[in-house]
């Protein structure tokens, strides 16, 4: 038997999986992360001869692989999001990022280097990895598909949806941050200035302006070209969801900005530019579909990730911290920071609650030790690795009673 033909078969039965699942476990509790993450364990476990899925033999590779993941599931989370942009409408994703993020990353780093030992540079990235919550992984907790409704959203699923459409590029700079760390020092005069001017300032604003104008420009391509053969809203072709994500992360990477903020934006403004058209829907179901086999993917890897000992290296003190992240440092941080928030009390505790990690934190954990040396690496990619299982496992049972019974307290107060 040749291992290309066994592939082909196991990603054959992965994607028919992917159709079937959804609709299989919708009102149980269970999810489909969690069951391809199960189903990778088993499959790697076997002796099929399968290459390793080790991420850290190929970080390179892990890092690419993680990066398309993501940036399809911005543009998803953004196509899908109903509500418009402004300060008071957008407050909760305004505190989750300003407030709960910075107090999560400093937490995590603060654990990472006192209580599990790692080095500065080693902890911050930790830090940096952990506090975003994940677009790919969270479907179960997310804003549902388009519609023509601008007030359709409960603020549970609004915010989570959108605070994990943009937070994964605002978290980079403090990736920056513990790599400029790992190369010069902690002595900031090697580094802070030009990390604030170029990997805080900079690489921001040129990943949303850019995001704003390739937005703006493919807008007026989809809907108000001239010429009814370049209005592409008129041949429902969904395909060119992927060439919106792709043009506008790799425009912005090139130009020296956050490709994941840009994607985001300019799915926002392509929704922004005629909102209540129906090719919104054509182009989600399209990046939907493709974030979904990507996540099959990436999660059959993951299982086969932890059954070939990425976990090994996981000491008692770093599951701990983990564990503290997940009961106690995110909830506490984004509970504090929507005080005053938009929703009610018990609406506020979902949202601090079901801050899901994911296929994210590989990616920035892959793109460091590809940039610098980071000492205890392994150790980096065994904690990233216990938090991202246990977030899939603990969020993928709760998910389904928990927002079943939200939605139920609202049709009653209604």
């Amino acid at each position: 038997m040749e291992l290309s033909d066994l592939v082909y078969a196991l990603v054959g039965v992965g994607a028919l999986l992917a159709g079937i699942l959804p609709r299989l476990l919708e009102r149980r509790p269970l999810s489909m992360p969690m069951t391809f993450l199960a189903l990778g364990m088993i499959v790697f476990g076997l002796p099929l001869g399968l290459p390793d899925a080790d991420p850290k033999a190929f970080p390179e590779l892990t890092e690419h692989l993680t990066e398309v993941g993501v940036i399809v599931a911005l543009m998803g989370a953004g196509l899908k999001i109903d509500r418009p942009f402004g300060r008071r409408r957008w407050a909760s994703t305004g505190r989750l990022l300003i407030v709960a993020m910075p107090l999560t990353i400093a937490a995590v780093a603060l654990l990472g280097w006192w209580w599990v030992g790692l080095v500065p540079a080693s902890a911050l990235l930790l830090g940096a990895a952990m506090a975003p919550t994940d677009p790919v992984l969270a479907s179960d907790v997310q804003v549902g598909e388009p519609t023509d409704s601008e007030d359709s959203e409960d603020e549970v699923r609004f915010a989570l949806t959108s605070e994990a459409g943009l937070n994964d590029g605002l978290a980079f700079p403090f990736v920056y941050a513990a790599i400029a760390i790992a190369a010069h020092g902690l002595d900031p005069a090697g580094w802070f200035g030009e990390w604030v001017l170029k990997d805080v300032l900079y690489k921001g604003v040129v990943g949303l302006v850019g995001g704003i104008v390739i937005g703006r420009l493919l807008g007026k391509l989809f809907f108000r070209a001239k010429r009814d053969s370049l209005r592409l809203s008129r041949h429902s072709e969904g395909f060119l969801a992927l060439a919106a994500t792709f043009l506008a992360y790799g425009l912005v990477e090139v130009a020296g900005g956050y490709g994941f903020l840009a994607v985001f934006v300019a799915a926002r403004t392509i929704r922004a530019a005629e909102r209540s058209h129906e090719y919104h829907q054509v182009l989600h179901d399209f990046a939907e579909q493709t974030e979904r086999l990507l996540t099959v993917l990436l999660l059959l890897l993951l299982g086969g990730a932890v059954v070939g000992g990425l976990l090994m290296p996981l000491t008692w003190q770093a599951a701990l911290a983990g564990l503290t992240l997940i009961f106690l440092i995110r909830p506490l941080a984004a509970f504090v920071a929507l005080r005053g928030a938009p929703g009610r009390t018990s609406e506020h505790w979902v949202i601090a609650t079901f801050g899901i990690r994911g296929i994210g934190s590989f990616y920035y954990v892959a793109y460091a030790v590809t940039h610098a040396d980071f000492p205890g690496t392994d150790l980096v990619w065994a904690t990233a690795a216990f938090v991202v299982v246990v977030s899939v496992v603990l969020h993928g049972v709760a998910a389904t009673p928990v927002m079943r019974h939200l939605d139920h307290s609202h049709a009653y107060t209604r």
